[in-house]
């Protein structure tokens, strides 16, 4: 599909015939100067100037958290020298310093208000920042023969950064909830084949913390159909930029093969003139970054697949496991000793359960937990076949009466997954990964689910801080597939944090 300079979408047919799809508005040129009619409309104000919730709300919200990040550091940095070097040259230093750290976050694009509330960006450039003061701080000592307290750098920055990230992630709990009602979202219109436009919008409405909401949808032929997807069809192909400009819309996502090459250009340089983001979903599905770079070659944006993770990632997340493992068994170790004590005296049978499970690449290995069933759990299961409440090869009851009092307690903080930190240590298990599988899952598993084998089964991920038991066997899966496809070091940590929450809460344990 091609754009003509004045006559908006076309393309050629089998015959060499030029064919073009129907618009509603009449047809103006994308490369034009004015590729849209400015008009007022109740969704926009002056015809093009936007009162749309989250441009109006991201603003604020930037400036409100870099205001707090400035407080954060002046004050952190003021405690850490005051008793040094006096009250008032402490406040002066301080609020230098606080300056200082907001300027780098900022300079790590910490502050931009269309990253803020989503994704690990905003928390990487906290840490960034931490760090490059800390480095300036050492070469402004160093160079200039200053005295900068030891305590300063080493204690008041690393505190500064968590502080900002915890207050970060407080603002963000609370802008996700804000989300789930509905309000703070980019006003979006989905361009695309109703069979593509359909699954993005599927996949934007079970997840709104994003902050997409998806008001329209442009199809090739929009006399055909008055909706996809329970979203009206607001518009063709070719009515995209004068629909984007009537309903104040802040995103334009672009889906399928109903647009490529010239025509997504031009739609480009159109939707810039109405301030609107363009965003283009790829066919592949479930892979992102780091998997996912835009290389630049010979006029053309090649997206590039990785396909093999770098040995670098591997080595890191290898490190983090084992000394990760090492240092929180030792602490919890008092912890499994007295539940393994309640287990052994409340109910027949050993204080440890052992199994066999598939890890990496298929290889077997002994999984270790703390027992929470009692010891003819596996010959009364097939009498309860018949109340299973799971879905696939999962088998799962809320109320199983072959779980033991403790058990039930131990499951719901997860303390009875606390041993397999040693199968972690081991190098059997990861901290995090898909959830470790049973040799007669593997057996029946489909062509794509051994796609989870390609990564070591973990203790807790995305299917731990998403439902845990809760969810079905087609959304375990899929997450399990979608952290294989995209793990890295910073998605572990962020998983590892989310754990402690869903833990606490104890939703999904049973």
């Amino acid at each position: 599909m091609t754009l003509t300079a004045d006559r908006g979408v076309s393309w050629s047919g089998d015959d060499g015939i030029e064919r073009r799809s129907r618009s509603r508005e009449p047809r103006r040129s994308w490369a034009s100067a004015q590729p849209f009619e400015r008009r007022q409309t109740p969704f926009n104000v002056d015809g093009l100037r936007r009162a749309t919730a989250w441009r109006s709300v991201g603003v604020r919200y930037a400036a409100t958290t870099m205001a707090l990040d400035l407080a954060i550091a002046a004050t952190v940095g003021c405690v850490a020298v005051v008793g040094a070097v006096g009250a008032s040259a402490a406040t002066f230093g301080a609020i230098l310093g606080g300056l200082l750290f907001v300027v780098i976050v900022a300079a790590c694009r910490g502050y931009q208000h269309d990253a803020l509330g989503d994704g690990p960006g905003e928390f990487q450039a906290v840490l960034r920042a931490a760090g490059l003061v800390a480095v300036a701080l050492m070469i402004y000592a160093y160079a200039l023969d200053a005295a900068v307290p030891q305590v300063v750098v080493f204690v008041g920055v690393p505190v500064a950064a968590a502080l900002a990230c915890l207050v970060r992630y407080g603002r963000r709990r609370r802008l996700h909830h804000l989300r789930g009602k509905g309000a703070a979202m980019r006003s979006t219109i989905v361009v695309g084949d109703p069979s593509s436009a359909g699954r993005v919008i599927h996949d934007l409405a079970g997840a709104p913390h994003h902050g997409y909401r998806v008001d329209g949808v442009c199809v090739p032929a929009a006399e055909a159909q008055d909706a996809v997807a329970d979203v009206p069809v607001v518009g063709a192909i070719a009515d995209v930029v004068q629909v984007a400009a009537d309903r104040a819309a802040e995103v334009v996502i672009i889906t399928g093969s109903a647009l490529s090459g010239d025509a997504l250009r031009r739609l480009s340089w159109a939707l810039g003139r109405t301030g609107a983001h363009m965003v283009v979903a790829p066919d592949i599905v479930e892979v992102a970054r780091p998997r996912l770079s835009v290389r630049p070659t010979a006029g053309l944006s090649l997206l590039e697949v990785e396909v093999d993770t770098p040995r670098r990632r591997l080595i890191a997340k290898s490190i983090i496991d084992v000394t990760l493992a090492a240092i929180v068994g030792l602490l919890v170790l008092p912890v499994v000793i007295a539940a393994a004590v309640l287990v052994r005296t409340t109910s027949r049978g050993p204080a440890l359960f052992r199994q066999t499970r598939v890890g990496v690449d298929g290889r077997p290995f002994t999984i270790w937990k703390l027992r929470t069933m009692y010891v003819d759990a596996d010959e009364r299961r097939a009498a309860l076949l018949a109340q299973n409440e799971g879905a696939g090869l999962l088998f799962k009851l809320h109320d199983d009466p072959r779980v033991t009092s403790v058990g039930r307690i131990l499951r719901r903080f997860s303390i009875d997954e606390l041993p397999q930190l040693w199968n972690v240590v081991r190098g059997d298990m990861s901290l995090v990964g898909p959830r470790p599988p049973l040799e007669v899952e593997v057996e029946a598993y489909e062509d794509e689910v051994q796609r989870r084998r390609c990564v070591k089964p973990g203790l807790t991920g995305l299917w731990q801080v998403s439902g845990r038991s809760d969810l079905d066997w087609d959304e375990a899966v899929r997450l399990d597939l979608r952290y294989a496809d995209n793990w890295s070091v910073a998605m572990d940590l962020m998983i590892m944090w989310k754990t402690g929450r869903a833990v606490l809460r104890g939703a999904g344990a049973y």
